[in-house]
């Protein structure tokens, strides 16, 4: 899977499952910050991530940088597939 296709993937799982505002949804918005998803929507987009993409997430993983926004997210997942 290449970049364009795993940030869309994101993209499209982020866009089915935020609370609010989807119009408002880009590939730099702050995803929590601006309360698309909460802390049981990390929760569910790690899982997401996991079963989509075949990673594993560890707790090292679990800092902010990583989840913020669907660029970072697709970053996230690109480093993963590559480790």
């Amino acid at each position: 899977m290449d970049r364009e296709e795993i940030k869309k993937g994101v993209f499209q799982y982020v866009y089915d499952n935020a609370f609010s505002s989807k119009e408002n949804i880009t590939d730099d918005v702050l995803i929590f910050k601006n309360g698309f998803l909460d802390s049981m929507g990390l929760v569910m987009l790690i899982t997401h991530l996991e079963s989509t993409f075949g990673i594993k997430t560890s707790d090292a993983d679990m800092v902010e940088e990583n989840f913020e926004s669907i660029n970072a997210i697709t970053d996230f997942v690109i480093k993963k597939q590559e480790a």
